[in-house]
């Protein structure tokens, strides 16, 4: 089974302090919103990518003509909101919803991740990771929620049956919960890109 992949990327991204767009903040030189599009082509579980803009990102929509992505510009209303405009207007079936702001996404996780989604015999997927894989790192939360007495965080990933999915209302879902580093790391603020950063030049170095 393949899915279709819907990037999220309408944030502003004003808790950074720059006027840059949030998808285009660059993490060792490069837009943050390329590692995730990179991520999906290698990924073999996906077989079209859509990117979802709002009037607050009109450079990203700019940018990414040039990797050959549908770009659908939604209202900017709120995430859930957005997500679901963009499932109407792509008229989505089967489809990973991801944030733009996870550099070091691998084609090797989404496709663990839609494995997961294949076999859990539920409409949605939450992929989520143990709040101390956050905060041992040095990463903000800003959200979690207790799954079998723990507290865990979602990640921004989610599979979804857009045919099943009404409105503003979320499926009955299952929770994956994956404790890796890669998946812990969203780029929010300057310490998270920091933080982002040198990851990144460490896998680079075990890669050498």
């Amino acid at each position: 089974m393949t899915v279709s992949a819907l990037v999220m990327a309408g944030g502003k991204g004003t808790r950074m302090g720059t006027p840059e767009e949030k998808p285009l903040i660059k993490v060792c030189g490069k837009p943050v919103i390329e590692y995730v599009l990179d991520a999906l082509k290698n990924a073999k579980k996906i077989d079209k990518i859509y990117v979802a803009v709002t009037e607050r990102t009109p450079k990203t929509a700019k940018y990414i003509e040039k990797f050959q992505t549908k770009i659908v510009t939604t209202p900017g209303k709120d995430y859930v909101s957005d997500m679901g405009y963009a499932t109407q207007n792509l008229k989505l079936g089967k489809f990973l919803a991801i944030a733009a702001d996870l550099p070091l996404i691998t084609g090797e996780i989404l496709d663990q991740i839609v494995e997961r989604y294949e076999n859990c015999g539920k409409p949605a997927l939450t992929v989520a990771v143990p709040i101390e894989t956050k905060t041992r790192i040095g990463m903000s939360v800003e959200y979690s929620f207790k799954m079998d007495n723990k507290d865990v965080v979602p990640t921004g990933i989610n599979v979804i049956d857009g045919n099943k999915r009404y409105g503003d209302e979320w499926l009955d879902q299952d929770i994956f919960l994956l404790d890796q580093i890669e998946l812990a790391i969203n780029v929010n603020t300057p310490q998270e890109l920091q933080i982002a950063e040198t990851l990144l030049v460490n896998r680079k170095q075990k890669t050498k």
